[in-house]
């Protein structure tokens, strides 16, 4: 991984922490090791282009969260 992946990366990190409780980063922080994250977000030209990118995913993911639970009751 190149610096600036690693970098891309780190700031998708700091972005999921930081919303922890929204959208779905939760799964970021739980789920995503560095690998998942850079394949995710590859070719992303900024960090805020990556977090945009991973968002997408993490809305997804959310989403479909959110439909389970809705299903329980």
């Amino acid at each position: 991984m190149d610096e600036q992946l690693k970098a891309h990366v780190a700031a998708v990190r700091v972005h999921a922490r930081k919303h922890y409780n929204e959208e779905g980063w939760d799964y970021v922080v739980e789920s995503f090791d560095d690998a998942e994250i850079a394949n995710e977000i590859a070719f992303s030209p900024t960090p805020e282009a990556a977090i945009k990118r991973m968002r997408k995913l993490v809305r997804l993911l959310n989403e479909r969260r959110e439909d389970i639970q809705g299903e329980a009751w």
